[in-house]
């Protein structure tokens, strides 16, 4: 596949890309006899491919990890959709955090550093200065810009979305050999854009088959496809969230406008945003010292009618500052 056959693709009209889509969907779900599944997280993306999948195939079944870390409104909204597996991974976030680290900056930057924190020269020399073994240079290498990273007085890795979502849903897959339908998209990142071109839509003979038949559309056609159809989605969007995955996600969190995501959760959901910035010590996640370190503001937005920026915005809080409050029940 080629850049500009993914680019000609996205500047279709919404009914040429649905016609597309389901396309792919019967092609998929015929190659495997009608044995795949949609994975479903309660977001508007999956929820407009779990809509286009039962319009054509209504007993398609939906599957949902339920890590602990969804908002309340999206555990609310999948308990209202029918035909739906739930499932769990084996551990919980801080545990997570404790074996992987903390997800900050991006997926691949994370994971450079956690590689380089091992301390393996020949991945330090490729990761942080570009140089391969044979001598050659690389052009994926720990970013400049991240460098300083290194020395955070914090685990960092980019194993949470393996051990929250992929094994959970790897062994939902292999116990009931079916095969997943997911609502990612190419417009979301490079890695996803770097996957299309390699396997386009359906890649039927990867090491783990998997069909991403929205992978061309943007998000106003995921908009426009709610509205059009009149499909109902989850609430969290009309609170001012753009996102809705994992809650204390880090990944991307430094490019924020304010309010930040964190400064958001303040305002709408104040349990989980103490829970969140609590010290690790006293049972929270301890990620004050996370964002104060990589420089995003997390509190003081305005909570109050007015949905203005507060003129004289404080800076972040000492480390211990966050008042002792019971840990939610998030799950």
């Amino acid at each position: 596949m080629e850049l500009w056959q993914l680019q000609q693709k996205q500047s279709l009209p919404l009914e040429a890309k649905i016609a597309m889509t389901q396309q792919r969907i019967r092609e998929w779900y015929e190659h495997w006899d009608g044995e795949v599944y949609v994975s479903f997280s309660g977001g508007k993306d999956s929820t407009v491919l779990l809509h286009i999948v039962r319009q054509m195939y209504p007993d398609v079944p939906a599957v949902f990890s339920d890590t602990g870390l969804e908002f309340p409104e999206i555990r609310e909204f999948v308990k209202s959709t029918p035909n739906v597996t739930w499932i769990r991974p084996d551990m919980t976030f801080r545990k997570v955090i404790e074996k992987c680290g903390y997800p900050v900056i991006g997926k691949e930057q994370a994971e450079w550093i956690e590689r380089i924190q091992r301390g393996n020269p020949a991945e330090m020399l490729e990761k942080i200065h570009g140089i391969r073994r044979n001598g050659g240079t690389s052009r994926f290498h720990l970013s400049e810009q991240w460098q300083y990273m290194l020395g955070a007085p914090f685990k960092i890795g980019a194993g949470c979305c393996n051990e929250m979502k992929k094994k959970p849903m790897k062994k939902y897959a292999e116990e009931t050999g079916r095969v997943p339908i997911i609502a990612t998209m190419a417009q979301e990142s490079k890695l996803r854009t770097q996957q299309w071109l390699k396997t386009g839509c359906n890649a039927f003979d990867a090491k783990r088959p998997i069909s991403t038949p929205m992978a061309f559309w943007l998000e106003d056609d995921v908009w426009a496809y709610i509205h059009k159809y009149n499909v109902p989605y989850c609430k969290i969007y009309d609170m001012g969230y753009a996102r809705t995955g994992c809650v204390f996600c880090l990944f991307g969190a430094h490019f924020d406008a304010e309010p930040t995501r964190f400064q958001q959760l303040q305002k709408t959901h104040p349990k989980l945003w103490r829970y969140c910035l609590r010290d690790w010590e006293a049972g929270g996640l301890g990620m004050r010292q996370v964002l104060d370190y990589i420089g995003v503001p997390y509190e003081n937005y305005d909570t109050g009618e007015d949905h203005g920026h507060s003129e004289n915005p404080r800076r972040p809080a000492e480390p211990g500052s966050v008042q002792s409050e019971e840990r939610p029940q998030a799950r």
